[in-house]
């Protein structure tokens, strides 16, 4: 390499935001592409069509960034369920049940999926049609092809991300999502697209973006197809008797529930379990001390949609809610609770009153968010850990504003 495409490197890495060493590598992106076209020919997708649909493509560095970070996994079970399933969006749900009651009707007559857990996919995985996200797919998925880790995994994704919008599904400017590739009203992978998607409005095309039946009936159509049993319930909360053996849990490790009634564990609010011979297992998402769950086989096909545990207990909260649930009755072992999204906001806004240049006040708490909460944790006298919990935002409603920060 030259001085001055070192040079050049060096000024893409500040404009981008990126390592030089990342920056340095963006000569590779033309070539990776042209050489990816065998595969994508290979796959369906017309000679012509790969052309032109990758034509002006340029590398999304950033999305490498995201590669190893899983919210799922990393965030608190209290944090995570809290800006997921809160009286907001159950409010929105049960609106959404109302308003597209006749479809759902009818997909749940096809695909013998119910509406509430049809609806809690929706909400959980777009906020009703809300946030698609915004990277245009094919850029992050033709990046994520040519560097970073798992290169042929998304180089099947980006041939059939292709295949879509050349066969005609979906435009090319539609599909934009998640950094990883998922897309539409309940955030489809395209290899899952093609395996999955139908079209339900009946207009030859299967459009998980702008037709509403379509993503509901394609997401029932998962559901189906990774094992819903009509009519079983997912699970549901139960108490742990004293002294209980947490080496006994595991959602894989299933016995009869009549053995786990053998047990000692109860139904939350101390009835007793069935003796029934079902199989299920014990999930204890925050440890002995949380709330404790008895899940069956349809716990399984939620994880299928998104293997983790805390979002398929998200989608199962939420589905209950949606049907006039409660809340957990056995609470989260911390003394600082995770935040609403309405809470969430409210941190925004006072953070913004203070002079954090945080833009839109969206519930969205990302890195922006995290350093002026660092910030303004060690301004309280609070570990500067970043994290938004009920603990700090009752200190931020009451600490005075600093006059000049």
């Amino acid at each position: 390499m030259t001085l001055r495409s070192t040079l050049a490197a060096g000024l893409a890495a500040l404009v981008l935001g990126v390592p030089v060493a990342r920056a340095a590598d963006v000569a590779q992106f033309a070539p990776c592409v042209a050489g990816l076209k065998a595969g994508a020919v290979a796959r369906g997708v017309s000679p012509a069509g790969y052309e032109r649909l990758t034509a002006g493509l340029e590398p999304d560095l950033k999305v490498l960034d995201f590669l190893d970070y899983q919210p799922e996994f990393r965030t608190p079970i209290w944090d995570y369920l809290s800006g997921l399933v809160d009286d907001e969006r159950v409010a929105d749900g049960q609106a959404m049940l109302k308003q597209w009651g006749d479809t759902l009707a009818a997909v749940a007559a096809r695909y013998h999926v119910d509406p509430a857990t049809v609806v809690a996919v929706w909400g959980v995985e777009s906020n009703f049609g809300r946030n698609f996200g915004t990277r245009p797919l094919l850029t992050s998925l033709s990046t994520l092809s040519c560097y970073g880790r798992r290169q042929a995994y998304f180089r099947g994704e980006f041939y059939d991300a292709l295949k879509i919008v050349d066969g005609g599904d979906v435009k090319a400017e539609q599909l934009t999502g998640s950094w990883a590739g998922a897309f539409g009203h309940t955030q489809f992978m395209p290899s899952t697209f093609l395996r999955l998607a139908v079209d339900f409005d009946g207009d030859g095309r299967r459009d998980l973006v702008g037709s509403i039946p379509d993503a509901l009936a394609s997401t029932a159509n998962f559901l189906n197809r990774a094992g819903w049993r009509e009519g079983e319930p997912w699970g549901y909360e139960v108490r742990l008797p004293e002294g209980f053996d947490a080496a006994q849990a595991g959602r894989r490790t299933k016995q009869p529930v009549a053995t786990w009634a053998a047990r000692g564990l109860t139904r939350a609010d101390g009835r007793p379990l069935p003796a029934a011979d079902a199989p299920a297992g014990l999930l204890l998402p925050a440890g002995p001390r949380g709330p404790a769950f008895l899940v069956f086989r349809n716990f399984d096909a939620i994880y299928g949609y998104n293997a983790a545990e805390s979002y398929a207990l998200a989608i199962a909260h939420l589905a209950d809610r949606l049907r006039g649930g409660k809340p957990f009755a056995t609470p989260w072992p911390t003394d600082d609770p995770g935040l609403s999204r309405a809470e969430r906001r409210e941190v925004q806004t006072l953070l913004i009153a203070r002079g954090y240049p945080l833009g839109t006040v969206d519930g969205m708490l990302g890195d922006a968010s995290r350093a002026a909460i660092r910030s303004e944790q060690q301004r309280l006298g609070l570990a500067p850990d970043g994290r938004a919990g009920q603990r700090f935002l009752a200190a931020l409603r009451s600490a005075v504003p600093p006059t000049v920060r």
